[in-house]
């Protein structure tokens, strides 16, 4: 065997190896283990009472803000924390000339604090809300982020995100490419017109602020609330 053909193979080997070692790296991330949450800001904190503020909405829906802001209230509730009604912050703000969620979020904890007594405020963006269509599929999907502010000190206490889709739900379709469009077409204009989104915002909103692996820890109304350590899930 001459040296340019042994050069080649080492040349071949050498990539062989180099590409295993970055499918292992790869798989290795995909299979890691999430980092826990650092709850300590949490639990030092132990908030009992949030105010939810109308969450800015970075998608094209109009009704993307008030469809999320009606579903975030009840799992925090459900969580353990007293929760300002909606419709007292939504009309106090009002009648304060903000009337809109980029205005509201630019209010000062401290102002919050002193306008509504609250513990903490959660800032929510809507990052997805609708439904969308692509020739043989469509699909409704929302997503939420949010972030939990201690009112009283402007600390940074819990933030995450989630989201909930209609391809979760779907299954394959048996009627072929014709059955595949008109299903599509039929979905998307069902949920256009009736704004099948707003489920999506109730599932989005649960997985995004009822306690969960990482999520929103329970509060002094749980039964599940400890006041040291970690809450159990």
């Amino acid at each position: 065997m001459d040296n340019a053909a042994r050069s080649t193979i080492c040349s071949a080997l050498c990539g062989i190896r180099r590409m295993t070692a970055l499918a292992v790296a790869l798989v290795l991330v995909g299979c890691a283990t999430p980092q826990p949450y650092d709850y300590t800001a949490f639990i030092q904190s132990r908030p009992v009472s949030m105010l939810v503020l109308p969450p800015l909405n970075e998608t094209p829906e109009v009704l993307a803000t008030y469809g999320v802001l009606a579903q975030v209230t009840m799992p925090l509730a459900e969580a353990g924390f007293y929760v300002v009604p909606v419709s007292l912050m939504d009309e106090t703000f009002r009648q304060n000339g903000l009337n809109n969620a980029a205005e509201i979020h630019d209010v000062s904890p401290p102002k919050l604090r002193e306008i509504f007594g609250a513990d903490a405020v959660v800032y929510l963006k809507v990052t997805r809300y609708g439904t969308s269509y692509a020739v043989i599929s469509s699909e409704t999907a929302v997503r939420v982020e949010g972030r939990i502010v201690d009112l009283r000190t402007g600390q940074l206490l819990w933030h995450g995100a989630a989201a909930a889709s209609s391809s979760e739900q779907q299954r394959s379709n048996q009627g072929g490419l014709i059955g595949l469009l008109v299903q599509a077409i039929v979905t998307q204009i069902v949920s256009t017109a009736t704004d099948a989104s707003y489920n999506y915002a109730d599932i989005a909103s649960q997985r995004l602020l009822f306690p969960r692996q990482n999520g929103v820890l329970f509060g002094p109304r749980s039964p599940n609330y400890q006041k040291d350590g970690l809450p159990a899930r």
